[in-house]
């Protein structure tokens, strides 16, 4: 059998974004799920250099490799193969398919204007397409800027088969001459694409549902320049908001590195990126990369668009925050809690307050804000205002706070002595209507890390101080610190 090639070509202009990066992921699904005769491709499309950075170029790798979505070849920049694309356009010019054009912007969009006037489609009209040698050399000479345009046929039907979208067609009387070469020499998107295709022997096209009506023209490139047999297509649905807009910025992070710099977990965001617009057959939906590679053909991606849900990934990258072993998590914790932190990190109480965080916390950005209570620096700790409202409003918190400072400066330093439960009961008070309270003490916030053992990683010293300062501040007694020593 040939071998599967299969290529991701992202425009290297910034970030990429999910909808880009799912179509990465299902082409390197495809290819490794063809173990012995896939191929993955890396092409960057770079020919418009006022667009692409080195730095964005380089993110585009960085961001694959951190997805874990290694390639076979490559990365091929299309910034180096200008002669090529080059070549390419005058074997078209000297086959009749394409010719010179020196209409200005301006003369186009008058006669489109003028086209919608009179009721006509607007479109570019094949002005230039019988120019003779003698007017194109006129024109040159007045120094018009010169773009290369296809001709496209008169009549006729432009058609293929998509695996996804079945029997895609359209009349060439709606196509109009495109352009192929812009003035500066560089090509367009689809001469690149269809010239990179054909000499990378690409086997099978798997883009975005956006990219359905470029397919025709890359097709009439492809077949002029003798090509060979068309590729197999396979258009994935688009990835939309749930307000079934196009996803954007408005509806919160939209960008793989975004993702990944609020603590969502690679492993995560492929698990879940693979379910939009694709499910395992037996309904399975955690699925580590090897099992989704077992799993995956194109036959089982749905053509309808899929909806990016924040609350589902959360609930995904939860899952596999609970599948890691402790070291492993606390190894991937560790470089955002040395950024937040400094020096004030303990590795050992750093691996303790993630093992409390593991089983609760949806990103590793959360489970270091959880903990922040225990590194925080004393004149820096604060309770947030929503939670001391509530503390302040919770009936006989002033005896609360003194019995529990009491009880936990006097316990045995284990869990199970420092649970103050009891000793809210002799108080008068449920423990349940008083936790948001001692939360709110001790942690900063009205919920956080499982109390009883935050305290005793805390340590006695600063509990206690912190205790007490809260029931300070209830009698308007500001003077003393938060964790001022209980001695």
């Amino acid at each position: 059998m040939a071998p599967i090639r299969v290529r991701y070509s992202p425009a290297p202009t910034g970030e990429i974004h999910v909808g880009n990066a799912s179509t990465a992921l299902f082409n390197w699904l495809y290819a490794r799920h063809h173990r012995d005769d896939g191929v993955f491709i890396l092409r960057i499309e770079d020919t418009d250099r006022s667009r692409t950075t080195d730095a964005a170029i380089a993110g585009v790798q960085d961001t694959m490799r951190w997805l874990g979505l290694d390639w076979d070849e490559g990365p091929v920049l299309q910034s180096g193969r200008t002669a090529l694309y080059r070549e390419a356009v005058d074997r078209l010019a000297a086959s009749g398919f394409a010719y010179e054009c020196y209409c200005t912007e301006e003369e186009v969009r008058a006669r489109n204007e003028a086209a919608r006037r009179d009721g006509r489609p607007p479109g570019y009209d094949g002005h230039c397409r019988g120019l003779t040698p003698e007017a194109r050399a006129r024109l040159a000479a007045e120094g018009r800027p010169r773009v290369v345009r296809f001709r496209t046929p008169d009549s006729g039907v432009s058609r293929f088969h998509d695996l996804i979208r079945g029997d895609v067609e359209v009349d060439w009387a709606l196509i109009h001459d495109f352009v192929i070469l812009r003035s500066d020499g560089s090509p367009i998107f689809f001469l690149a694409n269809a010239v990179d295709d054909i000499d990378m022997e690409v086997t099978h096209v798997i883009r975005g549902e956006d990219l359905l009506d470029t397919t025709h023209r890359v097709l009439a490139i492809r077949e002029a320049l003798g090509g060979g047999p068309q590729p197999v297509y396979a258009h994935l649905p688009l990835i939309l908001a749930a307000d079934r807009s196009k996803l954007s910025k408005r509806h919160g992070a939209v960008a793989v590195e975004e993702f990944r710099a609020q603590g969502y977990l690679p492993e995560a965001l492929v698990n879940y990126l693979a379910l939009l617009g694709w499910s395992a057959a037996d309904g399975r939906e955690i699925l580590p990369a090897d099992e989704l590679i077992e799993e995956f053909e194109l036959e089982r991606v749905t053509h309808a668009s899929a909806t990016f849900d924040p609350k589902k990934l959360d609930w995904v990258n939860g899952q596999w925050i609970r599948r890691l072993d402790l070291d492993e998590l606390t190894r991937r914790v560790q470089p955002l809690a040395e950024e937040r932190f400094g020096d004030r990190l303990d590795a050992d109480v750093l691996r303790r307050a993630v093992a409390l965080g593991q089983e609760r916390a949806v990103t590793l950005l959360q489970l270091v804000e959880q903990m922040d209570f225990l590194f925080v620096a004393p004149d820096e700790f604060a309770i947030e205002p929503s939670s001391w409202a509530k503390l302040a409003s919770t009936d006989r918190v002033g005896d609360v706070l003194d019995a529990v400072a009491d009880h936990v400066a006097a316990c045995e330093w284990t869990i199970e002595a420092i649970d103050p439960r009891g000793v809210i009961e002799q108080v008068g008070m449920k423990p349940r209507a008083a936790m948001p309270a001692l939360y709110a003490a001790v942690e900063g916030r009205a919920q956080g890390l499982p109390l009883f053992d935050s305290i005793e990683l805390l340590g006695r010293e600063r509990a206690v101080a912190r205790l007490r300062a809260a029931r300070r501040r209830l009698d308007g007694d500001s003077a003393a610190g938060p964790d001022d020593s209980v001695h």
